[in-house]
């Protein structure tokens, strides 16, 4: 089958959840993913930084298969030889006491909102089901019912009321207004270090330690949703650590999976994550011995191969070079490691026919919020990819 018989036939019978760009891929390596055609592209958006270790690595998919070949799911009903260990190296790595695996990043967002809530009804002594959480303008935490309740984007939640209550939003960045919203019934704040999906929207510097003080002066949880920015993408391990803050809870997802396989987790001390009890909480998938494995060789990849510290050096210069395209399109370039973001001027048109133009040079990127480009390869690529992207870029956004 061509590509556009692909097409066709997704859009005939699949739900219209996405409008994708029109691509069909049939096989990725590293940073490079291949169409049905034969056309070949540098992937720059990394399935939403879950593909920081690159496309089909080949040490996670040797865990996997000889994982999948002696065992792949018990429930947790049943205890695996893999699921201990993973818990050992991710907390040794992360410097947390406990964790909590789950499947999807929304699945663990879910997690860490139970687990700050039961915290402050047990702990903090809030009244119950008064408990409240404070979350930023333009956030992006997932699409359960009780994520999107708290979303400032319309589309995201117009017709799926009624919504979940107990969410106070402010706008990210502001310090102040947070400290404003905190009652004595707050339980915790969720915030992304940055925010990707409205933008790559980077908040001022000392935001983030100033959230810190606040929380840890109000006994208020600070929660961190890491699931896009965490692993290596913003070129220190968290994001959090530009602010050298530590949150209380730390989420984690996407690339925890290597590209290969779901999984999520949420991490935290005993004093949070110790109030768990059997019953409180669980999935059958979640940390299942084949996520554990894959999770593990996800993780010694990232460390051993220095993706971190790749995308720190890398991430700079590409961030540096896309700054200096002087075209009246560009409205401002802002990033940090590899997640960087163009937002292009209302007059020069939608984000969205750069990333079409893009395409036909052989990248794929992906608009977000109608006028900002994202870019977020994998952290495996080098600086000759990056020059070779880099005159495609400044092509597109100086001819159309």
């Amino acid at each position: 089958m061509k590509s556009q018989e692909y097409i066709e036939l997704e859009e005939r019978i699949g739900a219209h959840n996405y409008h994708p760009l029109d691509v069909v891929l049939t096989r990725g390596e590293g940073v490079w993913v291949y169409d049905v055609d034969g056309n070949k592209y540098l992937d720059c958006l990394s399935s939403y930084s879950a593909l920081n270790q690159g496309h089909v690595h080949p040490r996670i998919l040797k865990a996997l298969i000889e994982q999948a070949s002696k065992l792949t799911l018990t429930s947790r009903a049943f205890r695996s030889d893999q699921l201990a260990l993973f818990y050992k190296e991710i907390t040794e790595l992360t410097g947390y006491d406990m964790v909590l695996p789950m499947n999807s990043g929304a699945e663990a967002v879910e997690t860490a909102l139970k687990v700050a809530r039961k915290w402050g009804y047990v702990s903090k002594k809030v009244p119950r089901n008064k408990a409240e959480i404070i979350v930023a303008e333009g956030n992006f935490h997932g699409r359960t019912i009780s994520i999107i309740s708290f979303s400032s984007e319309p589309a995201y939640k117009d017709d799926f009321g009624p919504h979940t209550p107990g969410f106070i939003s402010v706008p990210f960045g502001d310090a102040s207004a947070l400290e404003k919203a905190i009652t004595p019934n707050t339980v915790g704040v969720m915030l992304e270090p940055i925010q990707g999906e409205s933008g790559v929207n980077i908040p001022p510097d000392g935001y983030l330690k100033k959230v810190r003080e606040i929380c840890t002066k109000t006994n208020t949880l600070f929660m961190a949703d890491e699931i896009q920015t965490g692993l290596g993408r913003t070129g220190k391990l968290f994001a959090t650590m530009y602010d050298d803050v530590r949150a209380d809870i730390l989420i984690l997802g996407k690339a925890l999976g290597g590209g290969f396989y779901p999984v999520s987790a949420v991490l935290a001390d005993n004093f949070v994550l110790g109030l768990i009890k059997p019953g409180d909480h669980g999935s059958t998938f979640g940390g299942n011995p084949l996520a554990a494995a894959v999770a593990r060789e996800s993780l010694k990849v990232l460390i051993e191969e220095k993706l971190t510290e790749n995308a720190a050096i890398q991430g700079e210069y590409f961030l540096e070079q896309l700054s200096e395209i002087n075209s009246p399109k560009i409205k401002e370039v802002r990033g940090r490691g590899l997640l960087i973001g163009i937002e292009v001027t209302k007059e020069a048109g939608k984000a969205r026919k750069y990333c079409e133009a893009l395409m036909k040079e052989g990248i794929l990127a992906k608009e977000t919020h109608e006028q900002i480009i994202r870019f977020a390869p994998p952290l495996t690529i080098d600086r000759a990819t990056i020059d070779w992207a880099l005159d495609k870029i400044r092509k597109v956004l100086m001819e159309n």
